[in-house]
């Protein structure tokens, strides 16, 4: 990994479809600001709604089955105001002053995590670089899961397909407890530190901010209720899990599928596509006609609209899909989008088929 190449991509041409769809965007669906304030109406709700659930744990807990309910309503709402507010803040897409974004994205500190060292992986690796290996941090995760067609193949990855439906209902205690400290301690397939140097005071906000979730989430409710400690740990369990299986639904479902590409830059870097083109070619929408999907995910949901405008609010990205459908027709650019139950089976379709071993008689080079 070391002593790579960052990656250069084409440099747009005239006629190319990105200028004159930027124009056509900020002047027919950006200056509407109305729409830029459900976002902030909508960001501000989210956050209310997850201190309410969990004002309703430490109220209504004393009965076993509510415990669960609002731990359980407490994992869906955590996931969505990441995915919808926290996401938009963090591009700078909430707020018209950076410090209110900013400020808006200590949200990640109260589930337990660092918005500074996400904010970088997601905007100096992700969104530059999606699919391409040893540069988009968002994809390579973890030797679990082999997705990059270039990564190592080790034995467990045959049977992925099948595994992965019990490791992704973990993800979430998987970033509590494992991603953060590799992506802060860790030297192995380390991309984050290769761009940036973490500050040293992100390593205290990093621990003072899963003490202070566990303390919130496990501590006070097992102090204010009456209910066996093992009780509360349950629920807690349950809210993660319940909130990973939602969240992974956008997290498959747009740049992982079973038709997707990871395109590998030349040794030089130099890539033969535009950026927009490239995002086009990597990036799908998900379940995008749905208005309880685009409320639920936000910006996932029309991804590739995010990708080629990431600092434009998600309540945006309605509008601005028909005229990426248009210009992806007219230019004959890749447009996808999946119901999101397709989109899940189409991602453990391309996990069978990452986790084959190499045969040389199967890829016809004997």
């Amino acid at each position: 990994m070391e002593g790579l190449i960052k990656p250069t991509y084409k440099k747009a041409g005239p006629d190319d479809f990105f200028k004159k769809l930027q124009k056509e965007v900020h002047e027919k669906v950006l200056s509407n600001k109305s729409i830029q304030r459900r976002n902030i109406t909508k960001s501000i709700l989210l956050l209310v709604l997850y201190f309410t659930f969990y004002i309703c744990i430490l109220l209504f807990g004393n009965y076993t089955p509510l415990l669960f309910l609002f731990y359980i309503f407490l994992g869906f709402s955590m996931i969505t105001l990441f995915i919808n507010a926290f996401h938009d803040a963090a591009h700078g897409a909430v707020f018209a002053k950076r410090k209110h974004n900013t400020m808006f994205t200590n949200v990640l500190e109260l589930f337990g995590s660092n918005s500074w060292l996400w904010s970088k992986r997601h905007l100096l690796l992700h969104h530059p670089y999606p699919n391409i290996q040893h540069w988009d941090t968002d994809i390579k995760q973890s030797d679990m899961v082999r997705i990059f067609p270039d990564s190592p193949h080790l034995n467990q990855h045959r049977y992925q397909h099948i595994y992965m439906w019990l490791l992704y209902p973990m993800y979430t205690l998987n970033w509590l407890f494992i991603r953060d400290f590799k992506d802060f301690f860790g030297s192995k397939d380390n991309y984050v530190k290769r761009v940036v140097k973490i500050p040293r005071v992100e390593y205290y906000k990093l621990f003072a901010a899963k003490l202070f979730n566990v303390f919130y989430l496990i501590g006070i409710p097992i102090l204010v209720l009456n209910q066996p400690w093992h009780m509360v740990v349950l629920a807690w369990l349950a809210m993660h899990i319940c909130g990973s299986m939602l969240g992974v639904i956008a997290l498959i479902s747009t740049h992982v599928d079973e038709t997707a590409i990871f395109p590998l830059p030349p040794t030089d870097g130099k890539m033969g596509v535009t950026w927009a083109a490239h995002q086009m070619m990597v990036t799908k929408d998900f379940s995008a006609n749905s208005p309880l999907a685009n409320f639920l995910f936000g910006g996932f949901t029309h991804h590739v609209a995010h990708h080629l405008f990431p600092n434009v609010a998600h309540t945006y990205y309605p509008h601005i899909t028909p005229i990426i459908k248009r210009y992806a027709e007219e230019y004959n650019l890749p447009y996808t989008c999946y119901p999101a139950y397709k989109a899940v089976l189409s991602h453990f379709n391309l996990l069978k088929k990452q986790g084959m071993a190499e045969n040389l008689f199967r890829t016809g080079e004997l």
